[in-house]
């Protein structure tokens, strides 16, 4: 499917939308030069054109809601979810059918034949500035790295500096080549490495500060990724300053980005992905789980627990039902929701990056900015029971992470790091699903094995040189 997906994806790559070019069509020495209705990018415009399509916006890309340790599952809606649905949340290693496309390769590789046609082209682009070129180019960039992110947590082994030379990673595509082929695996640094690179090499060309548009990037944006890439390596001290940059820059923004007051807000109905004040690059997975319609999810009792009555996240956002006496709890919405940047997210990656390098005092501070807006300002304080010790304060720092992104995806690639972070005591990841009477009825425990995905048939027999997660 890797190779196959160029192939089938060429019209609506190659193919600048007839939408966006109304004025060709009348134009005799147009027509004669380009087949109608066809426009071929050359002009710098062309290329800023395709950084504006909706698949590097909406990703196909959720198995990960499904896998994450703070849900459970109930009947009978258990009972009529699809096979693939059921292999994923017992964290089972075959998910497809042998004509099945892969949620985790469907989008991601399709964005990256844009983002490598736009990097690779557009300084050769017509009728704009080189400072514009370099900008779309350190935007497509940016979206390749943010790319590359979301493929190596899926299909590599978590972060290790000392294995990362060897663990198998994802194919690094590079070229807008629909007749690529042979595609073999990167190792895990390979890929980090080539993250690492394009964010830096795009950082100093993005021409504006803070956030401009929210589906585009701005150096506020590549700060943020590649913050965050540095905290999935372990990365500490290299990773503070970006963050510390990137939510100066949102103060520069031309439209506002922020943290929104839940305390005083209305959360019954919720922003586009435009107008979500919180957003700072917008990245839409599609999440049926958190639809009121939807039984199947909801949060693990220990979850729940998490949750102080007034916190305004729990009060707004959430809905319950009584089996046999006992409450659970679900979080509600749109069926999508962001696994771009966020606002929330920037201080929760500083809170924990200050707090691992020692500077607990500075991450209570960014917490307590955060939890202000989420609870009345009485109950934000971190407890000062677990304020002074390091392991405790992270601990409590992955809880809130919890709290802010429950149900949203964001648990299971938490789940990933933290499983080998020395300074994180093992513990078993459990998923359980209960009856309708409340009871449990099926226990399923999570494998090591299972913290990356296997290559989905499909891939495997369109890509033969692609080797397999055990």
């Amino acid at each position: 499917m890797i190779k196959k997906q160029y192939k089938t994806y060429i019209g609506g790559l190659l193919i600048l939308a007839s939408t966006a070019f109304t004025v060709s069509s009348c134009k005799k020495s147009f027509l004669e030069i380009l087949p109608k209705g066809r426009v071929i990018a050359t002009k710098t415009t062309d290329y800023d054109l395709l950084l504006n399509n909706l698949d590097l916006i909406n990703s196909t890309s959720n198995n990960q809601v499904l896998m994450g340790d703070e849900v459970v599952a109930f009947e009978p809606q258990w009972n009529l979810i699809t096979y693939k649905d059921k292999q994923v949340f017992k964290w089972e290693g075959d998910l497809y059918n042998a004509d099945e496309d892969a949620n985790e390769t469907l989008s991601p590789v399709k964005a990256l034949y844009i983002y490598n046609k736009v990097i690779n082209e557009v300084l050769n682009s017509t009728e704009g500035t080189d400072a514009a070129k370099k900008s779309l180019q350190a935007e497509a960039l940016t979206g390749r790295a943010w790319t590359n992110f979301l493929l190596i947590n899926y299909y590599g082994k978590p972060y290790q500096a000392s294995t990362a030379a060897t663990d198998l990673g994802f194919p690094l595509i590079l070229e807008a080549d629909i007749n690529g082929q042979n595609y073999t695996r990167a190792t895990v640094q390979q890929v980090y490495d080539q993250i690492v690179q394009d964010l830096n090499t795009a950082i100093p060309n993005l021409t504006h500060e803070g956030v401009q548009h929210r589906i585009r990037v701005s150096k506020a944006t590549a700060q943020a990724i590649l913050a965050k890439v540095y905290v999935f390596m372990g990365r500490y001290e290299e990773a503070k300053p970006l963050l510390i940059e990137s939510i100066g820059n949102l103060s520069k923004s031309l439209i506002t980005t922020a943290l929104l007051d839940y305390n005083t807000a209305n959360l019954t109905s919720l922003p586009t992905i435009v107008n979500d004040t919180e957003n700072v690059y917008a990245k839409n997975m599609t999440n049926i789980h958190i639809s009121l319609n939807q039984k199947l999810l909801w949060l693990t009792e220990e979850a729940a627990a998490l949750f102080q009555p007034n916190d305004a996240r729990f009060k707004k956002l959430y809905v319950s039902q009584v089996i046999d006496g006992k409450t659970w709890y679900k979080r509600t919405g749109t069926t999508t929701n962001n696994i771009g940047m966020r606002v929330p997210e920037l201080y929760l990656l500083l809170a924990e990056t200050k707090a691992q390098l020692g500077d607990f005092g500075g991450a209570k501070e960014d917490l307590l900015y955060l939890r202000k807006h989420r609870m009345p300002a009485a109950e934000a304080p971190v407890p000062t029971s677990v304020a002074d010790d390091k392991l405790q304060l992270l601990q409590f720092i992955m809880q809130e992470r919890i709290r802010e992104f429950a149900m949203c995806g964001y648990r299971w690639f938490d789940m990933r790091r933290t499983s080998i972070d020395p300074i994180y005591p093992a513990v078993p990841y459990t998923h359980r699903v209960y009856g309708a009477d409340g009871l449990e009825k099926e226990t399923y425990q999570l494998r090591p094995e299972r913290m990356v995905f296997k290559f989905s048939p499909k891939v495997r027999s369109e890509n033969p040189t692609i080797q397999d997660n055990p």
